[in-house]
């Protein structure tokens, strides 16, 4: 059987005044993704209430394709740019994948 996809939504919350930042740097790792096979969905969006919030969506092939990602040197310049204009990671969840748009079809 194989590995079953995985899946993270988070919400990321910025120093005041810090969030448009934020979602350009988040939006330059869904650019980076492009050419990752294994990442399946990378999408940044805002809140409407909270100009500080930048939420995350991911889809992968699996768990460790997720953690691996994070092991790039390019992953990591943008985690360390981001990482002082981060106040919290005040949301986040877990999931598993079923199907859908964009995502490959299960058996």
């Amino acid at each position: 059987m194989a590995e079953p996809l995985y899946g993270m939504h988070g919400r990321i919350v910025a120093q005041p005044g810090h969030g448009d930042e934020l979602a350009a740097i988040l939006r330059e790792a869904a650019a980076g993704l492009e050419a990752d096979p294994n990442c399946l969905l990378y999408v940044v969006s805002r809140a409407a209430d909270d100009a500080d919030s930048v939420w995350v969506t991911e889809a992968w092939t699996n768990r460790a394709a997720h953690a691996a990602s994070l092991e790039d040197p390019a992953a990591r310049e943008l985690i360390a740019r981001a990482r002082p204009i981060i106040a919290s990671f005040a949301d986040r969840a877990e999931f598993r994948p079923e199907g859908g748009k964009g995502l490959p079809q299960s058996s």
